[in-house]
This record gives C-alpha cells, sequence and structure tokens, in this order.
C-alpha cells in the first residue's frame, strides 16, 4: 500500500520550533516533488512549501518565508519542514503530499499531487 506519513507535530509556544518529517511507505520519494500543506480550522487547505524531486529547487508561501525550511534527505526517503518562529497562526494540520516529477529538470511545484498524507497537527499557543 503505498502511502506518506508525517510525524513531528505538537504544542509549542509562539516563538518556537518543530520540525516535521514526511515519510513514505510502499515506495519512494526519489522521483516525486514533495510538498506541505496546511488547513486551519474554518479555512481552505492552503500550499505551505514544495522542493523538487532533487532537493534543489524549493517555493514558500509568503507567509512562511524566512521561518520555515523545506528539505529532503534522499538516503532516509524523508522531508522536512523545519518550521522556526512560529506563530499563533501557523496554527494548523499539516499534510504532505507527493508529485510524480518525471523530468528531474523540470521543478513542477506541488500543482497537481499523487499521494497525501493523513495529517499532523501544529498547535501554536501560549
Amino acid at each position: 500500500q503505498l502511502q506518506l506519513v508525517e510525524s513531528g507535530g505538537g504544542l509549542v509556544q509562539p516563538g518556537g520550533s518543530l520540525r516535521l518529517s514526511c515519510t513514505a511507505s510502499g515506495f519512494t520519494l526519489y522521483s516525486y516533488a514533495i510538498g506541505w500543506f496546511r488547513q486551519a480550522p474554518g479555512k481552505e487547505r492552503e500550499g505551505v512549501s514544495c522542493v523538487s524531486r532533487s532537493g534543489i529547487s524549493t517555493n514558500y508561501a509568503d507567509s512562511v518565508k524566512g521561518r520555515f525550511t523545506i528539505f529532503r534527505d534522499i538516503a532516509k526517503n524523508t522531508v522536512y519542514l523545519q518550521m522556526n518562529n512560529l506563530k499563533p497562526e501557523d496554527t494548523a494540520v499539516y499534510y504532505c503530499a507527493a508529485e510524480f516529477e518525471p523530468n528531474p529538470l523540470l521543478f513542477k511545484k506541488c500543482v497537481s499531487l499523487n499521494y497525501w498524507g493523513q495529517g499532523t497537527q501544529v498547535t501554536v499557543s501560549s
């Protein structure tokens, strides 16, 4: 069974940090761009960040630029989202998703996702 699994969520105070992990079960992430998305209560899901299959290209939502970093460890088949200086408005369920990238030179920017994880809760509160 092909699935993505997120971990690393939790409760953190404003200004704190968390690192989310996204691993794959049943397949390798090698040929996939990986994106992080989030959905807060009463709001639509939004894209947070995306990393290309090579790990070279990335993009970020304006609201997290300078605070979040996405990176991947190919050997561990894992993609991470390092979140620093967290704010209450970052509170949401965070999902990772995979987009097949057949051309390693073309960054598709996570617009057509093939697989989704179940999500991990991040709560930023004092």
